[in-house]
């Protein structure tokens, strides 16, 4: 097992991670004990903790496929190697970040923020590395507001962008060794 691996199991084992739908492994750190309710939200939709925070890994090539939230995404580096954090608005503009520690990696910053309702995918620059980072969502993540894409239909929303959007498509189920 490579210094790498044994890193990122280390990673598994410490924090409680668990397989994300959305690809890569994640444990949620924090939720708000305060509540805020979206403007015009039904009582079906209900109040949302104030914010939410998760940690995140991306290892072995995983990646975290085209989805979306109703709420902002602030992702803060920890530990490992740069990601690139890809997102389109509504309008079709593509945009591309890289997250990573500014000191060691240029051209990278520690936090990147990908507003509500975009659609976004990521991995690991070097997917032979692996990446933990922290995502702060507000208000709160909640999974009833998290969309996968359906690559097809963004496909035909974004055609100029399909090579980078059939890259990230739905991520293979994730088995863990425990």
């Amino acid at each position: 097992m490579t210094g790498a691996q044994t890193e990122v199991e280390e990673l598994i084992r410490r924090f409680g991670l668990e397989p994300h739908p959305e690809g890569g492994y994640y444990s949620e750190t924090y939720r708000a004990d305060k509540f805020v309710r979206r403007e015009g939200a039904n009582d079906a939709e209900g109040t949302h903790a104030a914010s939410t925070a998760i940690y995140f890994l991306l290892a072995n090539g995983a990646y975290s496929a085209w989805h979306r939230i109703r709420s902002d995404e602030l992702w803060h580096f920890y530990a490992g190697s740069p990601i690139e954090i890809h997102s389109i608005d509504e309008s079709g503009v593509l945009s591309t970040r890289k997250l990573g520690h500014a000191l060691d990696h240029p051209g990278t910053v520690f936090q990147a923020v990908v507003p509500a309702g975009h659609w976004f995918a990521a991995r690991c620059c070097d997917p032979s590395t692996y990446a933990l980072v922290g995502c702060t969502v507000a208000p709160g993540f909640e999974f009833s507001e998290f969309e996968i894409a359906d690559v097809n239909a963004l496909v035909g929303k974004y055609p100029l962008h399909r090579s980078i959007i059939e890259l990230f498509g739905k991520p293979a189920s994730i088995s863990r060794k425990d």
